[in-house]
């Protein structure tokens, strides 16, 4: 199985690709989509929604996992990172793939074991789980969490 995880945002949008193979889990790719900054928020969402049907083609994944929205720093960013959210499952609605939602708190645990892990901790497990060579940039790393916490929890819930 395919996961495509997406840590939501109007300015940087973290994804990453991991595939679970046995009991293995294989990091594919994982990067940070990046909308001009000068940019109006609806041609940044405009190009986070192509750039993320362009991904979900290339890597073809079986299912999409994103970060709920819990908290913001104030209403506007709250605004914001709904709408940016909803580009990312529209564009995961119009390439027929199942949407799964994770709390930061689910996605912590699953990925750390502690629900209250920081970044930090977060980005060392991912390295480790992945095996990858350095450190993924934050939101790709955050990304890449998100799609283990759906490996992990699609196992559960299949057992």
């Amino acid at each position: 199985m395919r996961v495509f995880g997406i840590d939501p945002g109007s300015h940087f949008m973290g994804y990453g690709v991991v595939e679970k193979n046995g009991g293995q889990l294989v990091h594919v790719d994982n990067g940070c989509l990046r909308p001009k900054p000068a940019a109006s928020l609806p041609e940044r969402l405009e190009q986070i929604h192509r750039a993320l049907l362009q991904a979900l083609t290339t890597y073809r994944p079986d299912a999409v996992a994103v970060e709920q929205v819990f908290f913001a720093k104030n209403v506007a960013s709250a605004l914001k990172l709904g709408q940016s959210r909803g580009v990312a499952l529209l564009a995961a609605a119009q390439s027929g793939l199942p949407v799964f939602e994770y709390s930061a708190t689910a996605i912590k645990q699953a990925t750390t074991g502690y629900g209250r892990a920081g970044k930090e901790q977060i980005q060392k497990m991912v390295q480790m789980i992945l095996k990858l060579p350095e450190l993924a940039e934050e939101n790709a790393s955050d990304a890449l969490a998100v799609a283990i916490c759906h490996l992990h929890t699609n196992q559960v819930l299949k057992s």
